[in-house]
């Protein structure tokens, strides 16, 4: 197991990766360890332009109210239309649409190419075939080191029983069947 450390000189440090003693490169990997959901958050400019991205920092915040939150980082090309739209979708994506993610991981013109969608709240686009879709008013946002964590306010979703796509380690995967063996003895 390979440990890191860091010694801060007060809060003022928390966000200035200058003083930081945790090598980025290996701090990702150690976060890469955590498997997580894959998602496309969507959203549409006041001008109907509409934007899309992979994303694994999507996760729960409270149940009543309903809301969820997901982080970008703040040199993102599409910062601006998020930080400006009224609402967002959150659409979590199935094992077989890894296809998908990956397409909304790249840079292109126009992501929603060849992608089946309709519009939703505030038009943000909702994803056809995906597992589940949480369509959110933006509620607030938050500013932590290079990123903005975007909070929306869930007010319709829709799910399935598709199992979903995983993403660890760099890589994707899905659930296998049976149980976790235990390996501690």
């Amino acid at each position: 197991m390979v440990a890191a450390s860091q010694t801060s000189n007060g809060p003022d440090d928390e966000y200035s990766s200058n003083n930081s003693l945790i090598d980025p490169r290996d701090f990702r990997n150690a976060l890469g360890t955590f498997a997580t959901g894959v998602t496309v958050i969507t959203a549409a400019g006041p001008d109907g332009k509409l934007v899309g991205l992979t994303c694994n920092s999507f996760a729960s915040v409270s149940l009543n109210p309903p809301l969820v939150l997901w982080s970008l980082g703040v040199y993102s090309p599409s910062l601006g239309i998020f930080q400006n739209a009224s609402h967002f979708a959150v659409n979590v994506l199935g094992a077989s649409q890894r296809d998908l993610a990956l397409q909304f991981a790249k840079r292109s013109d126009d992501k929603f190419a060849g992608v089946a969608w309709e519009p939703g709240l505030g038009q943000a686009p909702v994803l056809a075939g995906t597992v589940a879709t949480f369509q959110c008013r933006s509620a607030d946002r938050y500013y932590g080191g290079d990123h903005v964590i975007f909070l929306g306010a869930v007010e319709a979703y829709a799910y399935n029983e598709t199992e979903p796509l995983l993403f660890a380690r760099g890589g994707f995967g899905r659930f296998s069947s049976g149980p976790v063996p235990d390996r501690s003895s």
